[in-house]
């Protein structure tokens, strides 16, 4: 008998797939992805599939970048959160949406930046482009 995720532990979840990449701790993060998660980014038009990749991309990603968490929402199976990002002397805001399976682990993440732009080079090799 399967049993449902409730919201608090999709928040709890989502809470600590942030902290977690804030605080560089990717067993912690890689912890929060079902296997098959697919990390979708379509303002730049890149596409993710499986954990390992996910955190990777994550890990790799250039840039002293940080994350801060202005708010989460969250029900059984969904959940969204509004994040404050810099990178350098950059700021910027993003947007994520999170699907969640019923172990209480993200299988899709949705992430929607203030404009599109074009990634950094040197990542072809973690992800498709559409």
């Amino acid at each position: 008998m399967n049993r449902s995720t409730s919201a608090t532990e999709l928040h709890t979840t989502v809470e600590t797939y942030w902290s977690s990449a804030e605080a560089r701790d990717w067993t912690g993060f890689a912890a929060t992805l079902a296997e098959d998660v697919v990390y979708d980014l379509p303002q730049t038009r890149e596409k993710i599939r499986g954990r390992e990749a996910c955190v990777r991309f994550n890990r790799e990603y250039p840039g002293d970048w940080h994350v801060r968490i202005q708010r989460i929402v969250a029900d059984s199976d969904q959940a969204v959160t509004w994040i404050h990002v810099t990178v350098g002397l950059e700021e910027m805001y993003a947007v994520t949406f999170f699907t969640g399976d019923e172990e209480g682990r993200i299988t899709t993440v949705t992430d929607f930046w203030p404009e599109a732009y074009e990634p950094p080079p040197g990542r072809e090799h973690l992800v498709e482009r559409y």
